[in-house]
């Protein structure tokens, strides 16, 4: 096996774990990084897609009490049918118009110029909803009926656009439609799971003949890798979004909900201004810093 080219699939994996679920478009940053170390053939976009599973297990591991509750549960209690339904609802708008447009996405907008122009959208998007003001309807996952999660499964599909963050879309869009920042995020992270193994394993799928069992090694890697670095990435970002709530709470007596809602603003805004615009990030970490 190349070794240079594992370097590569390491790179990619810790890539892919780190932004998987920010709102920085993983997809967008592994074109960007495949462009840079010259692995952006068609067998680099399938091992895109399907490093994407390595990530995607990092959520099944955190969560594995409540994927374990909802299979056991799944026959008899209607909590856990309604949770199972509400992520097959919210599947379906992405999976179809990725059936779709598919090809036409990955011919057209698989680019460094689409790639740049979607982060800069996407940051735009995520400052100006952070800006409005917002009534949380719905405060935990499963206070969700099968509309809202309609709702977040439409706000998915915008991800088929190279350099829109899955994650972002599902997490604004969840906040647009009603969902506190909480429900969205964790609503995010649960529809990473259908959503990444049906892309990757169709991507390889179609796209089998390109590969051999030589090919072992990088998938390996760039999955270990990926599964690594998310799971340290979701670790962190579930006790950001924890310490808000909390600091939230106590807004009433300490001021603290007023710095809890700007310090999740400029966090957002950092992190999709972050793949593109370093030195706009700094700033953002800056002034956040001086803000605690």
């Amino acid at each position: 096996m190349d070794v240079v080219l594992l370097a590569k699939a390491l790179v990619l994996g810790v890539v892919e774990g780190l932004t998987e679920f920010l709102p920085i478009s993983s997809t967008g940053h592994l074109i960007l990084a495949g462009d840079l170390l010259g692995f952006s053939d068609e067998k680099a976009k399938v091992f895109e897609m399907v490093i994407q599973t390595g990530a995607m297990l990092a959520i099944v591991w955190e969560y594995r009490r409540r994927f374990g509750h909802v299979l056991a549960e799944l026959a008899t209690d209607r909590a856990a049918q309604r949770f199972a339904f509400n992520l097959v609802v919210a599947f379906v708008p992405a999976a179809v118009l990725g059936l779709a447009f598919g090809k036409l996405i990955k011919t057209h907008l698989f680019h460094a110029v689409p790639v740049a122009l979607a982060f800069i959208l996407g940051g735009l998007i995520i400052l100006w909803v952070e800006k409005r003001q917002r009534v949380a309807v719905v405060q935990n996952v499963d206070d969700m009926t099968w509309k809202d999660a309609l709702k977040v499964g439409i706000a998915q599909a915008f991800a088929l656009i190279p350099g829109t963050s899955r994650s972002g879309a599902t997490i604004i869009g969840g906040m647009i439609f009603g969902l506190s920042r909480r429900a969205a995020t964790e609503f995010s992270f649960f529809l990473a799971v259908p959503t990444l193994v049906a892309a990757g394993a169709w991507d390889f799928w179609k796209n089998r003949a390109l590969f051999d069992a030589g090919d072992s090694g990088i998938f390996a890697v760039g999955s270990i890798t990926a599964f690594a670095s998310a799971f340290l990435c979701v670790r962190w970002l579930l006790r950001y979004i924890a310490r808000l709530y909390r600091l939230g709470e106590l807004g009433g007596l300490a001021g603290a909900a007023p710095w809890s809602a700007l310090g999740a603003r400029r966090a957002l805004g950092c992190m999709a201004c972050g793949g593109i615009f370093p030195l706009i990030r700094v700033n953002c970490v800056s002034e956040m810093v001086s803000t605690n």
